[in-house]
């Protein structure tokens, strides 16, 4: 394998290694290879494990001896870095955390390690997974600077697992995990041309990651293909998210319109809809009203459910400000956490009081049940399998005097009702991705089933020529098939 070319997939991947015609550390020193050569323009790692190598050694004497490999054994991983990796990094993006890792690592991580993967290192990301301020900059930390869009640097790489998305898209990792409360996994996907797999809310156990809410937040996968991130996702889970493929034909889709959003990502998704029905998918427009009372009590009972969170996860860490008062007084000390934008997130949390959280409980139990009945009641008026809707519009120029420019996606339906949702690459804007997400079904295995039959009917051949010439080194060779 050359570096610049695209990883195969994992089962081609496992294949190799199996028959010991590829080694682990083969696959690791490609992935510090590319990190060393790629990273430096798009600022997508923040740290490297110095144990990668050792780790993927062992992997390959397992293999050597016999040992029966798992999906996931001697394959290389990234991981965001507000995901707890022992001894590594683990900043969230914040100074105050920096030089201070945990001693443990998060659950899934233990079972990523358990199941044979290799961590390479830590991905980049919107500060505090972008729950400081309102006005937070999509993929800058102060301990990592600003990742660059995958095709175009000088643009937004969009969501807080920035440096997840832009990671595989550059061909750093086969593999990185993500965490999203409201399309923090697939809407950088979209934008970096990757898939964004983002389960529901429970799926993963989330001991050490660093929390925003605890009924919204999750830990998911980037890759370059839904099945990579269903393999991934099912070693993760223990198992029962993988089955046999799903036919598209005779499926029904709910094409909707998510008020507000590009006109550059509506014509990429009405394309990508007409490739499904060409394959025998029936597609039908589809209204999804949210209203402003429900946007409202979910922001609400966010703000209200993060400092607990946050302050439990703080006094885990040990050594760094215990308390969402002094991270906010220390960030003020700080001469850079303040620098681009404020902590007005933060300090709105601080002031939630014991009655107002006591309210937020019932706010965040009304949002999620009419989330749910809204979801539940289109797929069954129009006997649907799933609903499609671009995920957000192409990727806008970084900006950081003017600051971020407010951007509308399509997450929000799944994220409040606690449901999965996948991002697809479904076509350009020019030299920028398009993504389009599938939501609906409440199980993350039937999600990720219709998504991998949408990928494989809707998916256009990625040329070669769709890259800018100057940029064109940055990213893997596409796939065409």
């Amino acid at each position: 394998m050359t570096a610049g070319r695209e990883w195969p997939s994992l089962p081609a991947l496992r294949r190799s290694l199996g028959a010991r015609q590829e080694t682990s550390v083969a696959l690791v020193r490609r992935c510090l290879d590319r990190i060393a050569a790629v990273d430096p323009l798009v600022r997508a790692v923040i740290a490297v494990d110095e144990a990668a190598l050792d780790a993927a050694a062992e992997a390959d004497r397992l293999t050597a001896g016999g040992a029966p490999g798992g999906p996931l054994h001697g394959i290389p991983v990234l991981v965001k870095d507000n995901i707890d990796t022992a001894g590594l990094a683990s900043t969230a993006g914040s100074r105050l955390l920096a030089g201070t890792p945990p001693e443990r690592d998060a659950e899934v991580v233990r079972r990523l390690r358990a199941a044979g993967a290799v961590v390479v290192g830590k991905t980049n990301l919107s500060e505090w997974a972008n729950l400081r301020s309102v006005h937070g900059i999509e993929g800058w930390s102060a301990v990592g600077g600003q990742t660059g869009n995958a095709r175009l640097p000088g643009h937004s790489p969009w969501g807080s697992s920035a440096g997840s998305a832009v990671a595989v898209a550059t061909g750093m990792a086969p593999l990185a995990l993500g965490t999203e409360t409201d399309g923090s996994i697939v809407c950088p996907a979209a934008v970096n041309g990757v898939v964004g797999a983002k389960p529901e809310p429970g799926l993963l156990p989330l001991d050490g990651v660093v929390p925003g809410s605890a009924a919204q937040d999750a830990v998911g996968v980037l890759a370059t293909r839904v099945g990579d991130a269903a393999i991934c996702l099912d070693v993760l889970a223990g198992g029962g998210l993988l089955g046999e493929p799903v036919p598209l034909a005779g499926r029904r889709l709910g094409r909707w319109q998510p008020p507000g959003m590009d006109a550059a990502a509506e014509r990429v998704a009405d394309g990508f809809c007409a490739r499904l029905a060409a394959a025998g998918a029936v597609v039908v427009p589809v209204e999804l009203p949210l209203d402003a009372n429900l946007l409202d009590d979910g922001v609400t009972a966010l703000i209200a459910e993060l400092r607990p969170g946050l302050e439990s996860y703080l006094r885990s860490r040990g050594g760094v400000p215990a308390t969402l008062p002094e991270l906010i007084a220390a960030n003020r000390d700080d001469p850079v956490e303040l620098s681009l934008f404020g902590q007005d997130l933060f300090e709105a949390a601080a002031a939630v009081s014991p009655t107002d959280r006591m309210v937020a409980r019932v706010l965040r139990e009304r949002s999620t049940r009419r989330a749910r009945a809204l979801i539940d009641g289109l797929l069954h008026d129009h006997r649907l399998d799933a609903v499609l809707a671009p995920t957000g519009p192409p990727a806008w120029p970084l900006d950081h005097a003017a600051g971020d420019r407010p951007v509308r996606g399509s997450s929000t339906p799944a994220g409040l009702a606690g449901y999965p949702v996948v991002s697809v690459p479904a076509g350009f804007d020019g030299a920028l991705p398009v993504g389009v997400s599938v939501f609906g079904p409440a199980g993350t295995a039937r999600t990720l089933a219709l998504a991998e039959a949408v990928e494989r009917a809707g998916g256009p051949p990625r040329a070669a020529g769709a890259w800018p010439r100057h940029v064109r080194a940055l990213h893997p060779t596409p796939r065409t098939g």
